[in-house]
């Protein structure tokens, strides 16, 4: 692999395992507000959108008032039970620190809005050794839409011909692909890479593949 000056990374399902967090929180919301059960598979398949859009897509349209409602209620119960949900993935702290050693410039291109995502990354320790983080509150138009990775390198003074974009779902492959950046998509995803269409540049087997 070779190295680039600039690397951007998707949080969840990348970073940090948040699967079962997100899972257990829409299956809370699902059983509260459209008194079904929701299955893991299908809420694994859309982590990465935004949370709005997963929302109406399990629960189908809902009116401001009730979008807000939901909205909060989800929010609320992640937050009390993210402890017991949270873990980085194997070799992240350790790949990140040495990336950021080598100079490189890194930042986190999330669908996952900054209140959570700022405190999932303090909580792992991984939060200082990103030069910024994207959310959904910067950009109009979210992943697959170039904006986000676009930002993200605007932030940094990044190019996108010497830039890597890693992630673990079509969402953040798409993303970079339409931004010029080359793209690495981590085999430690719940999704697989066999499905992942436009094909990533790498599949990573495991993290410190981006330090060979």
């Amino acid at each position: 692999m070779k190295s680039y000056d600039s690397y951007l990374f998707d949080a969840d399902g990348t970073l940090i395992d948040t699967a079962e967090l997100i899972f257990q929180s829409f299956l809370y919301t699902c059983k509260k507000y459209g008194d079904f059960t929701i299955e893991k598979p299908r809420v694994v398949s859309g982590i990465g959108q935004p949370l709005v859009q997963q929302i109406q897509e399990y629960l189908g349209r809902l009116t401001e008032t009730e979008l807000a409602t939901v909205l909060e209620d989800y929010r609320d119960y992640q937050l009390d039970i993210y402890g017991d949900h949270l873990n980085v993935f194997p070799e992240v702290q350790e790949t990140l620190t040495t990336l950021k050693q080598n100079g490189k410039q890194m930042a986190v291109v999330t669908s996952r809005k900054m209140d959570t995502a700022e405190l999932y990354l303090k909580t792992c320790s991984l939060f200082d050794l990103f030069d910024v983080i994207i959310t959904p509150e910067f950009t109009s138009k979210h992943k697959p839409h170039p904006e986000p990775a676009l930002k993200a390198l605007e932030a940094i003074n990044g190019k996108a011909g010497n830039a890597l974009f890693i992630g673990d779902a079509y969402f953040d492959i798409e993303c970079g692909q339409q931004a010029g950046t080359d793209t690495a998509f981590v085999s430690w995803s719940l999704n697989d890479p066999d499905t992942i269409k436009p094909a990533p540049t790498y599949v990573l087997k495991k993290m410190s593949d981006l330090l060979i």
